[in-house]
Formats: structure tokens, sequence, C-alpha cells
């Protein structure tokens, strides 16, 4: 079924199926709603275990229709004013905000985040949007006149065209506006996959875009699985490819983009490093340990899951994270006095819990497992583990658990900690946690990672700067928003020109030179 989209926030559709009533998430395709396809999938409210969506799997054809729309609204939106786009990017950052309660609640009924932490994901896709909407300074080029006698030389930027936006489950509000508010903003037409645990935020921006004035078809969502992603990354009406997911799936999305010619950006996986030097402060780094480590049950790629602690300051910061760990609240999303909510899936916690007994397995100790915090109900609720004595070659620290585990690290020096840091396959972030401004220096020259942060466990930059990794956190060249997506969107066009008399002009089958 196709329905016009008419103005106005995003309500699902209701049907029944086996008795039970279920709200159908849609495609947006050149700005109608499709609620059919071959295939479907489910998605279930991790703080109960019940279904409350189904959603259509689209298929290649479907996918190929979305494609093509966004190829279709290409060359209007592409000549649509800096002035004109950049009112709907103020619209929308008005819609955002003024719908921000509404769309947490969607986050956490379908990915099982507290509602303070969605609402703080919407805040920091809404800096994105802020930033997008300068795009009037973001797409100057530069000029140059007289290069040579009458000629001047200018450049401009120039969208690349369709762009394929493929988002992950953990963050389905923030990580869709980090693309697409960027890559809208410098003209290029979009089609979306968001997850398929979460999809309905993806639906929701939509709707909010096409209310703010975005014409049909410059952002298409379908919804699906691999079969929609195939498409995406095989058509040749698409020019560039953005991606955020696990580092296998990252590896293999830049491969295949990259051999059909696409531009690429695919960041991968994290395991990030939380450095605490002997001189730090003890209740400072328990705190941001702890935040850094459970918050969103540890489902985000910037989350610290090791500890490494240099010389003698184990033991001390290991109590005190223990002791704060005991007082922590973890129940449904929207209870407000719950701090930390379920894990996205029933599989991902029984997979994330199974470390735990792989750790004490390879001789390590878990100080506290979480699978003995006991929770009514079936939710897919898992308590924090916090795992001491860890070696580098145990599968809790080489693997991305993507959960509410926390491992430490012991270390007797500065330069074997970081040495810990610099061998491991990702360099996503690290932090270093100390009061000597030297050491601290030196750590920000020293450490192979994209993102550092200096008594901050979580460096996350602001919209104006550009969030990605190193090794095989990131794959391609361009990070993600912030400077470097107006890079990624966007081709520069040199043009050299001049305006003789035509009384001066003459054969030359010379090399060109200035002059």
């Amino acid at each position: 079924m196709n329905t016009e989209l008419e103005p106005g926030h995003y309500r699902p559709n209701t049907v029944s199926s086996s008795g039970v009533t279920v709200a159908v998430v849609p495609h947006l395709i050149d700005g109608k709603r499709v609620e059919t396809s071959d295939r479907t999938g489910t998605v279930f409210n991790p703080a109960t275990g019940e279904r409350q969506h189904e959603v259509p799997y689209a298929s290649r054809q479907q996918t190929d229709e979305a494609i093509a729309a966004a190829a279709a609204a290409l060359p209007g939106w592409r000549a649509t004013s800096l002035t004109k786009r950049t009112d709907v990017l103020f619209r929308l950052r008005t819609l955002l905000t003024e719908h921000r309660d509404e769309i947490a609640a969607v986050v956490t009924s379908e990915h099982g985040k507290v509602l303070a932490d969605a609402a703080g994901e919407v805040a920091r896709g809404i800096e994105n949007v802020e930033f997008a909407a300068g795009l009037t300074d973001h797409l100057k080029g530069e000029y140059s006149e007289q290069v040579s006698s009458g000629v001047d030389v200018h450049s401009v930027k120039q969208p690349v065209g369709v762009v394929g936006c493929i988002t992950p489950f953990n963050f389905p509000v923030m990580v869709p506006l980090w693309m697409i508010a960027s890559a809208i903003a410098c003209g290029n037409t979009v089609v979306l996959k968001p997850s398929e645990k979460d999809p309905s935020a993806a639906v929701l921006i939509a709707e909010l875009f096409a209310e703010a004035g975005l014409p049909a078809g410059v952002l298409n969502v379908v919804q699906g699985d691999k079969e929609a992603v195939d498409a995406i990354l095989e058509s040749p009406t698409v020019s560039a490819v953005s991606f955020v997911g696990s580092t296998p799936i990252a590896r293999s999305i830049y491969e295949r983009a990259a051999v059909a010619g696409k531009r690429v950006q695919a960041l991968g996986g994290a395991k990030n490093h939380m450095v605490v030097l002997p001189d730090a402060d003890i209740a400072s780094a328990a705190d941001a340990a702890v935040s850094a480590a459970y918050g969103s049950a540890g489902e985000r790629c910037m989350a610290v899951s090791v500890l490494v602690t240099v010389g003698d300051i184990a033991d001390d910061l290991i109590s005190a994270i223990t002791e704060r760990i005991g007082s922590l609240s973890i129940g449904p999303g929207t209870d407000s006095s719950s701090e930390m909510g379920p894990l996205i899936t029933g599989e991902h916690r029984d997979r994330v819990a199974s470390y735990v007994d792989a750790a004490r397995e390879s001789g390590a100790k878990v100080v506290v497992d979480g699978r003995e915090q006991g929770f009514d109900g079936d939710g897919y609720f898992l308590g924090v583990s916090l795992v001491d004595a860890v070696t580098t070659d145990m599968s809790v620290y080489t693997d991305e658990i993507f959960g509410p585990v926390l491992s430490v690290v012991r270390a007797e020096t500065y330069e074997e900690a970081l040495a810990i840091v610099n061998e491991n396959q990702y360099g996503n972030g690290a932090a270093l946690f100390t009061r000597d401004g030297g050491v601290a220096r030196q750590f920000e020259f020293d450490v192979e990672a994209g993102m550092v942060g200096i008594n901050v466990p979580i460096p996350v930059p602001v919209g104006s700067y550009s969030f990605g990794g190193w090794k095989d956190s990131l794959f391609g060249d361009a990070h993600i928003y912030g400077p470097e997506s107006v890079h990624f969107y966007t081709r520069s066009k040199v043009v050299t020109s001049r305006w003789p008399d035509p009384a001066t002009s003459r054969i030359d089958l010379g090399f060109p030179a200035n002059g």
C-alpha cells in the first residue's frame, strides 16, 4: 500500500497479525509511504520482549525505485539556492527541537536506552543540523585573478550525486543526522537504510524533513536487510556510500563500494581504552569509567571497554568502581529512575554475557558479574560486569563486545600502557586521566587513535569538528560530519577562464604555461 506523505509527524499504521495488533513501519519512497514488501521483520520492545512493530524488508526492486526517485530529484535539489536549502535546515532544527521528547520516546521504545540518553542523542543530532545550516560558508570556493596574463582561476564545490546512507541500531537518530544533514546541505539526494532493529526514528526524521520543506525524493528511506544494502552498493546510480557498523561489515562495504567506483566512508568497530595514571583523582576517574563503560548498556562505539591502570592505582580504582556499580539503577528506559536500560535483543544479551564466562575460563578475575543481578519480566536486561587481571590475548579484550563489560588491564608504566593502546587493532578513541599536563601533551602526540580525551572519557567531537577513528575503526579517507563531511559529499571543480581580445588569439601547440 502506497500513501501520500502529508505534513505532520509520523504515526505508524496498525495491522492485526495472529490476533495481535502491531504497527507497520513504512518505507518512504519519493514522498510516499510504502507499507508492503515480500518479506517482513519484527521489531521488539527490548524492555519487555514484546513484539511491537512489523517492518517490511525492501526488495531490490523497491530499493532501486528509491534510488531512481533520488536520481530524479537530484537536478532540482542541486539547483536549489543555498538560501532555500538553509531555510529547510533551520526549519528542520526547529521541528526536531519541538518534537525532541517524541523522538526520544520512539528511540527508547525500540532501542531500550533510557529517555535521558535518547534525548541526548537527539540533541547531538540537532548539533550537526546546525553545522549543516552554515552551508553558505562551507560551500565557498576560491578565486585567483590574473594567474597569467588575462587568466583567472576559481574553484567550486558541487554535490557528488545520489548518496546511500546505511546506519546502525545504537544511534537511530544521531547517526542518520550525522550523514543526511550534511549530504542534503551539499546538494545531494539520499537513500537511507536504517537498522531493521529500530527503524521508526528514521521515518520520523524523514517526515520532519518533508514538513520543513524538503522536496519529495530528496530523502528516501528503505527498510530492510542485506538485500537493500546490496542494491545500494551495486547500483551504478549511487555515487557515494556512508556506513557505520561493525568492522567486518565496514571492511566489506568499503571494498565492494570502492571496486564499484563509489566514494565511500565506512566506520567500523572500536576497543576504546581509558588510561589512568597514578596521579589521577580516583573519584573522578571512577565516575568517568562507570559512565563511559555502562551508559546506553555499553552499546556505543565510543564506550570505554578497557581500563588501563598504571602503577599502584588499580586496587583503589577498582574498589571505587565496584562501589558505584552497586548503586546503579537498571530498568526500563521509560522509568525515570533507570540509569541503564536493556540490550537491543535477547541474542545480543546472551552473546555479551558469554564473554564473562570466557574471561573467567581464561584466568581473569570477575569482580562483578552482571548476570547475577536479577531482573523481572522478559526484557533483554543484563547487569554490568567488571573484569580484572585481563590480558591482551583474552577474547574479552580482543573482541568488540558492545555491551556493559569493562575489562581492567594493569600496566606498570606509562610506556607500557601506551603500547597496549597502540598495539590494539582499533583506533577509534582513547582517553587519559592525569593531573600532569606534560604527560597529557605527550599522550596526545603519541597515541594512535582518531579521537583523544584528556580527563574526558568519551571524546566525541563537537559538530564543528569531525568524528572518526584510525586503523580498523575507519575504512576510507574521510571522517563523518563536520568539515570532513563537506569534503566527502562534494566534488571540487576548478575553472580557468580568459576573455581575450579576439585580435590577440593565435595557435600555440606548446604546453600551457603561465606568464
